[in-house]
């Protein structure tokens, strides 16, 4: 009984040591991670705090899906110009097309909203998802200071989500109308030039300055169709329905009239 009870003793003892002295060494690893973020998040700047006001972009990029066909340019430019490859995967801005749906109601691009009120921004504990003051407070992020924790992911409210992970850096990355595009001569941002709007070779993408409605996506989604449009027997917008096709016996009752 007494050799059971110093054996129990012992096990005791190394648990409380181990406790003590081993457990926060091994534990230190998951404890710093927690830390660094912390502390990077008390340095990410006022603009991020919690209620803190972060000023409104000076740029959007608006939509007609309506005209848009699915030829994905837009997509291939944005990562020739930003990663000098073409590469879907890694594009900014989204062409869904749903197999069920019908012309021209059945496809629909998604680029960042540039959020006047960004949860990517205001969730990233390191600051690398923020307001650019120097480019007109567009929403960027810059990967030199990201971490990988893809928490501007899943903070994005939209879908598909507007932040891209970059599966070769394992970063995240996002729309910044082209402030930073390297393998592009032209210069980007607020008073530049966009790299998707430039090769649309249908029209159905526009910067503009003013912050559209909020609400959904419903004030990015805009009528950029002209009258030819309606020729065609495409509806010109939400509110007009395209014109019946004239048939012989319409012509003839119209000439009966006059």
């Amino acid at each position: 009984m007494t050799v059971n009870n110093k054996a129990d003793n012992d096990e005791s003892a190394a648990k409380k040591k181990y406790s003590r002295r081993d457990f926060l060494a091994a534990g230190g690893v998951a404890v710093a991670a927690p830390a660094i973020i912390a502390t990077a998040t008390s340095n990410a700047g006022a603009a991020q705090s919690a209620g803190a006001a972060i000023p409104r972009s000076q740029g959007y990029i608006v939509f007609d899906s309506k005209k848009c066909i699915g030829c994905t340019s837009c997509m291939l430019a944005c990562s020739l110009t930003h990663y000098g490859v073409q590469n879907l995967s890694r594009a900014r801005i989204q062409i869904i097309q749903d197999s069920w749906g019908k012309f021209p109601n059945d496809l629909t691009i998604n680029p960042c909203r540039h959020c006047v009120e960004p949860p990517c921004v205001r969730n990233c504990p390191v600051g690398a998802c923020h307001a650019d003051a120097a480019n007109g407070n567009v929403r960027v992020i810059d990967e030199q200071k990201c971490i990988g924790c893809k928490v501007c992911l899943q903070m994005c409210p939209q879908q598909p989500r507007r932040t891209v992970w970059n599966n070769k850096t394992n970063k995240s990355s996002k729309c910044d109308l082209c402030i930073n595009s390297p393998y592009w001569k032209e210069k980007g941002g607020p008073g530049g030039k966009q790299a998707c709007i430039e090769t649309c070779p249908m029209r159905a993408l526009r910067f503009v300055s003013e912050a559209p409605d909020q609400e959904e996506t419903n004030g990015y989604q805009v009528n950029m169709r002209n009258v030819h449009w309606l020729n065609l027997g495409l509806v010109d917008d939400s509110r007009t329905a395209a014109p019946k096709p004239t048939t012989s016996a319409d012509v003839q009752r119209s000439k009966a009239k006059t």
